[in-house]
């Protein structure tokens, strides 16, 4: 059994054990943590999976009334810490950006992440926000990619930013992999909203080899099943081949199957059988007959 929770509404997934508890889609469970128990929403109901997982963290049960509570106290804080922190920031003209900020009420911790263009001298920063704050305050620089992933957002495909979603860590991705997908080498086409390559042209990759590795190249003359043609491109997301036909010139998208050798093979071994429901292409029994 597995369950799905996030700590912001569409925010990141985080998955654990239900344990005996069966939280339904909104509920608020506790989850474990190095802090202690956090409260989340639950957003996939606890259901069973086919592959085994093991070392999910244990959901700790249903949130309650204390712990709804605390938890809206330590919203209130990071809120207010949030605040003061920009307010102090341009009082002392400094080139940050206030993305995130954390609060452990356990040891009264507060974690204020920002991006800058620059390495930043905060010093005096850290210690105005400790004084306001009344509490131990620790600043963390983090890049374009974890800027995004905090904040959250829509990239260019029109869906949910993959980082602030269901990526759990940042492969490299190079501008190899794009020219393998057959996209411009233009920055401000394949760049997400960070800035930076898209992550999805590292989680996409494979399966753009994968398709090459098993379909006729570009210039190879194939036959399909409206007439001999020459392949002139490949739609991997339709899992198709576009061909010239040697008849007029036209073009016309098969699918892989119907163009790769393999397939075709089998399709004259077995396909008469198949398609005519009996054996050595005889009718099925009691086809036609009364």
């Amino acid at each position: 059994m597995i369950m799905a929770v996030s700590f912001t509404r569409y925010g990141r997934l985080y998955y654990l054990d239900p344990g005996g508890h069966t939280p339904k889609v909104g509920d608020k469970v506790l989850v474990p943590t190095d802090s202690g128990p956090e409260v989340a929403e639950c957003v996939w109901a606890p259901q069973w999976v086919s592959e085994d997982i093991d070392g999910l963290p244990v959901c700790a049960g249903p949130a309650k009334d204390e712990h709804l509570q605390r938890d809206e106290g330590n919203r209130r804080r990071r809120a207010e810490a949030r605040s003061v922190s920009k307010r102090l920031i341009k009082r002392h003209t400094l080139p940050m950006k206030v993305v995130g900020v954390d609060y452990l009420d356990k040891d009264n911790i507060y974690t204020v992440y920002f991006s800058a263009p620059h390495r930043v001298d905060f010093r005096a920063l850290v210690r105005d926000l400790a004084r306001n704050l009344r509490a131990r305050v620790e600043l963390r620089q983090i890049g374009p990619r974890d800027e995004a992933r905090l904040q959250g957002g829509i990239g260019p495909c029109g869906r949910d930013l993959c980082c602030a979603t269901f990526l759990k860590d940042f492969e490299p991705v190079s501008v190899r992999m794009a020219k393998d997908q057959d996209l411009p080498v233009n920055p401000l086409r394949i760049a997400g909203a960070c800035g930076r390559l898209m992550c999805c042209l590292k989680f996409e990759h494979p399966l753009y080899q994968e398709f090459r590795a098993s379909t006729p190249r570009v210039g190879v003359a194939v036959d399909t099943p409206e007439g001999a043609g020459t392949v002139v491109g490949h739609n991997v997301p339709s899992d198709s081949v576009i061909v010239r036909l040697n008849d007029g010139g036209r073009r016309c998208a098969c699918s892989k199957a119907s163009v790769c050798a393999p397939r075709k093979a089998h399709d004259a071994a077995y396909g008469t059988a198949t398609s005519s429901g009996g054996t050595n292409g005889s009718p099925s029994a009691g086809a036609g007959e009364t």
